[in-house]
């Protein structure tokens, strides 16, 4: 009969190149067992049995890779997605919005448009808040000024 020990340990020594975890490796191992009780006839050639089982460990190998790179979410090139991260981001943005709050009127209206409404020209934002167009950039340089003042006196740079 076949030694189960030695044919297993051939498998899984093929398996090395795929660079799976030991645990992974294992099951894909004693699935393509499986997969030879489940389908009769599967093996028509005892003597390459070797064979038939490596094949059949690296399709489910293969199979395997193939759905955990799917599966596996892939964050934005600098965007860190950790917890942690995630805290901090809303912290920020908290204080972000508590700092706009605290801006004059027109300030904190011009803010909102430009956060909330990126696709509106100078000439749109200038009709939005009932100035000239020219007067718009003016009025972003001095309220993003107002801005970045608050928020590095409340710690953040």
């Amino acid at each position: 009969m076949w030694d189960v020990n030695a044919v297993s340990a051939a498998v899984l020594k093929a398996l090395k190149t795929y660079r799976l975890s030991e645990a992974d490796a294992k099951d894909i191992c004693q699935d393509a067992w499986l997969e030879l009780l489940r389908v009769p006839g599967a093996l028509r050639d005892e003597a390459k049995l070797g064979a038939w089982l490596t094949t059949t460990a690296r399709r489910r190998a293969l199979r395997m890779i193939t759905r955990n790179r799917r599966e596996t979410p892939r964050p934005l090139p600098g965007a860190e997605t950790t917890p942690e991260a995630e805290v901090v981001r809303a912290e920020r943005d908290r204080a972000l919005w508590a700092a706009v709050d605290l801006l004059p009127d027109a300030h904190r209206r011009l803010v909102r448009l430009l956060a909330h409404r990126p696709e509106l020209s100078y000439a749109q934002i200038a009709g939005e808040l009932g100035i000239s167009p020219a007067s718009v950039g003016r009025l972003r340089r001095r309220c993003l000024d107002r801005l970045r003042r608050s928020l590095e006196k409340g710690g953040w740079a």
